[in-house]
Order: structure tokens, then sequence, then C-alpha cells
């Protein structure tokens, strides 16, 4: 029996890199997420706008070089909880706040572009995990309501649940989960939507976690699952964490492989959002597109990528994406050139 599965999974591969293709690749356009730690406090003092006329980085030369020059199709913008409604846990989006960041989100809906709402929280509100003493359920789902009201019409608009959760009750959470979702279809949109597990999202410990035993039966209200996408993570640096320069492994064995069987055996489909290395490291260039490449061969279960990070990065931070700037020509850091955008063409 191992033997005809391991035959399967290679037969797959094959297959795979014949013909499929993931959907989406692309880069995280940071900035509106700055001052926000792993605790979910957000310091929106801290926030640097990825939009050059707002003092931060130039997001918009950025995606519209993505787009043109590279053929990226997606790009991720963070954005604070806090930031969105002012410090106003449950509140109403903040006019001036939500307004500088819909402006990032209609710049990069106007590239052509998939464009991926993601609240950058740890599922936390100032140290409180949502449904498990912090923020209650009800107060989450307001948030994406609220937004879901706003996005329903533009279907490039993926909405992502949640970054990184993290050291909380995995079954709970999915609960949490399930009570966004909810919301989000209660308004009429039929937008992609993102689950993120715990461990950070950890696409690695995705089964073993409890992740997708709590994320696998969340439905929408009509018991149906579409467009309800698994949402992971991984670096390949010693520990994971995506602070390294160098890199140690191309997670294929480790990650990849098990999570493209576990996900062919139940029907469905992940989101690689993050992920990234030294941007000069030969390590990583090797150990990057190898990943990627694995995950291109099984386009059937994976959506695609979205590397981590540019937006308001300055070029020399330590796994940045950024591409650099002259006279508004952008030229791509060499793990950009041949992971990312090369993985892809």
């Amino acid at each position: 029996m191992l033997n005809k599965l391991s035959s399967i999974v290679a037969a797959s591969a094959f297959l795979g890199s014949a013909y499929a293709k993931v959907k989406y690749a692309g880069v995280n356009i940071a900035g509106f997420d700055f001052g926000c730690g792993t605790d979910g406090t957000c310091n929106t003092a801290s926030v640097t706008p990825p939009l050059s006329f707002y003092g931060g980085g130039d997001g918009q030369g950025q995606m519209n070089h993505f787009v043109r020059d590279d053929g990226l199709n997606v790009f991720r913008l963070p954005v604070g909880w806090q930031w969105l409604t002012n410090n106003t846990l449950g509140g109403p989006l903040n006019p001036n706040n939500f307004g500088e960041y819909n402006t990032l989100v209609q710049i990069c809906l106007n590239t052509g572009a998939s464009c991926i709402v993601d609240i950058h929280n740890y599922a936390r509100w100032n140290g409180g995990i949502i449904g498990q003493g912090g923020p209650t359920d009800k107060q989450f789902a307001s948030v994406w309501s609220q937004l879901a009201n706003i996005y329903q019409g533009q279907s490039k608009v993926i909405f992502g649940i949640m970054n990184e959760p993290h050291d909380l009750d995995i079954a709970r959470w999915g609960q949490s989960v399930q009570v966004a979702v909810n919301a989000i279809r209660d308004t009429g949109a039929k937008n992609l939507v993102l689950l993120p597990g715990t461990n950070y999202a950890s696409a690695q410990n995705f089964v073993s976690s409890g992740s997708a035993a709590a994320l696998a039966p969340i439905t929408n209200p009509d018991g149906t699952k579409t467009n309800l996408v698994f949402d992971v993570h991984k670096y390949l640096d010693i520990d994971g964490s995506g602070t390294h320069t160098n890199c140690v492994t191309n997670n294929i064995a480790s990650t990849f492989e098990p999570l493209a069987q576990y996900l062919n055996s139940v029907g469905r489909m992940a989101f690689l959002t993050e992920t990234g290395g030294g941007p000069n490291d030969t390590s990583c260039i090797l150990d990057l597109c190898q990943e990627l490449q694995y995950i291109d061969q099984n386009a059937n279960v994976f959506l695609g990528w979205v590397g981590w990070g540019a937006g308001s990065f300055d070029t020399s931070y330590t796994i940045t994406e950024t591409p650099f700037e002259n006279n508004g020509k952008f030229t791509d850091q060499p793990l950009v050139t041949k992971c990312i955008v090369g993985e892809f063409k």
C-alpha cells in the first residue's frame, strides 16, 4: 500500500510539473502593520503606510512594477486591527485610518492584481485572545462584517481572517473563525476567505497542531466550503522564524509533501501567504526556489505563494523583497527574481 501511495504521489508531482501552475504569486506590501507585536498590541504611532505620499515606502510603484515587469498577480496588505478602528475594540472603521488603508487596497486593485486584506494581530487585541478571554467573537465578527460590506463587490479582494494565531485553544479558535466567516457571508460577500491555524499559521504543523481538525469543518452558512482556503506560513531558516538571512531547508519533505497529502485526502486547498529568506543568500535562493517549484507542481492543492516582504521595508531589511528604485526604475532583489517571480513564470 505504501509503495502504491508513493507511486501515486510521484506521478502526481510529474503531472503537476507538466501541466499545473499555481494561480497566484506575489509579495507582501507591509507598513500598516508596523508596530504590531505577537501579543496583539499594535502601536498605531509606528504605522508607516507603504505609500510615498503618506511618508512611507513606494508601495504603489512597487506593485505596478511587480505586475507590469514581473507578471505577479497578488499582494497581501497587512494592517493592524487597532489602526482600522483607531484603538476602539468593537468600534466602527475609523474614516481617516481606514481611508488611508483603503487607498492602498484601491491602488492594488488598479494594478489588476488580487489583494489580500490581512488583519495582523495574531488572534489577539492588546494581549487578550479572541474568544478566549480577550475580544469577543462578536467584536471580531464586527470588523470583518464592516470590511466585507465594503469589499463584497470586489471579487479580487481576498479576506485574510487573521495573521499567525498562536498559543491558544485551537478548537475554540475554530469557533471564532466560523463566527467571522458567518459575518462575512451574511453581508452577501462571496470573496475568497483564508483560514489560519495555530503555531503562527504553521504549514509544517497544520495537521499535528490540531489546526486541520479545527478549521476543516468550517462552512459557509449554506453548508458549503466554497472559497474557504487554509492560510499557511513557512520560512526556511534554522528556527523557521524568518529572521535570519541564511536558509537550511527547502521544507519539502518536512512540510509541503505531508501537507499536500493531507489536502489531497480531504479535497481542500491552502495558500502560502508568507515565506522568504535572505535576498542575496545562495542557500535561500536554492531552497526557496525548490520549495516554490514543489508548490507549483502541486497546484491542485496549493493556490500559490506570497513572499515577505516589501512595502515600507528598507532594501537592507533582513529578508527584504523591496526592489531597488532609481529614477522610477525598479530592480528586484535576486531572491525575488529567481524564486518569487522565476518559479511563477
